[in-house]
């Protein structure tokens, strides 16, 4: 287990998301990003997979236990550019902590219908769940105080980079 911040390279995780996920992925599944970070690496994702189905962003905003604390904190708004009911879908996102946005994320996706499947791929799996939710795919483990929140950044060259706050 990883439990040390500095050895956290999002680029090389990335890269072996990348490769854990080409040989995971059915040809028909769809990647489904959750915003913001996970967004940015399923975007990514269906690019470098060359993937020919649609790719979707999802919001957590709204199905939140905590939006009376929150509000809309996330700007991007769900976008699902296919059919939901009866797709196998990956969840796409960058750290999985409580589990409590997936939960959310969830409840969104059937919102727009029930799909067969739904996996989740996170680069980092931190310990703190609150929800009996596990990722299938997670690239690396870190033990962290609860008050930090790490977080993934994109620069302007489009790299990704960690960052730890609080």
């Amino acid at each position: 287990m990883n439990t040390g911040f500095p050895s956290l390279d999002a680029q090389a995780l990335y890269q072996q998301l990348l490769l854990s996920l080409q040989s995971t992925l059915a040809p028909d599944a769809h990647l489904v990003g959750i915003t913001t970070g996970g967004a940015w690496l399923a975007e990514r994702l269906q690019h470098d997979l060359s993937r020919q189905v649609p790719f979707g962003i999802v919001s957590s905003s709204l199905h939140r236990d905590d939006f009376s604390q929150r509000g809309m904190a996330e700007s991007i708004a769900t976008k699902l550019p296919f059919e939901v009911e009866g797709a196998v879908i990956w969840l796409i996102d960058d750290v999985l902590f409580t589990g409590r946005t997936i939960r959310a994320v969830v409840n969104e996706l059937f919102d727009y219908g029930r799909p067969k499947a739904v996996h989740l791929a996170v680069l980092v799996d931190r310990s703190g769940r609150e929800l009996p939710i596990q990722a299938d795919v997670a690239i690396t483990h870190v033990d962290l105080p609860a008050e930090q929140t790490l977080r993934l950044k994109q620069d302007s060259q489009g790299q990704f980079v960690f960052s730890l706050e609080g």
